[in-house]
């Protein structure tokens, strides 16, 4: 959790993707979260979690359900979102909060 703390502590943006490889909508925000890096890949860091591969920082952030969209800057929580979403309404919510 120390590298994952010291990404989300940082004054740039990171939206943190926890998502798991047998989700349906995880795997359909694939594109949208590609195309959200090549949009806001100046403003944005994307960090993408595995939950089955890391159950200590989804306890931690109480992730119940897949996918979660979570944006950090200096490790506060600016916005937090479950469920899939269109690139338009994705890039609104990161903008408005940050």
């Amino acid at each position: 959790m120390g590298k994952f703390q010291e990404i989300v502590a940082s004054s740039t943006p990171t939206l943190v993707d926890f998502y798991a490889t047998w989700c349906g909508p995880c795997k359909m925000m694939h594109p949208v979260l590609d195309q959200l890096k090549n949009d806001l890949a100046e403003t944005v860091r994307i960090l993408k979690i595995d939950v089955d591969k890391n159950p200590d920082v989804a306890d931690k952030f109480k992730i119940r359900g897949v996918p979660t969209f979570v944006l950090f800057k200096n490790g506060e929580i600016l916005w937090r979102q479950s469920g899939g979403m269109d690139l338009a309404t994705l890039k609104s919510k990161i903008k408005s909060a940050i």
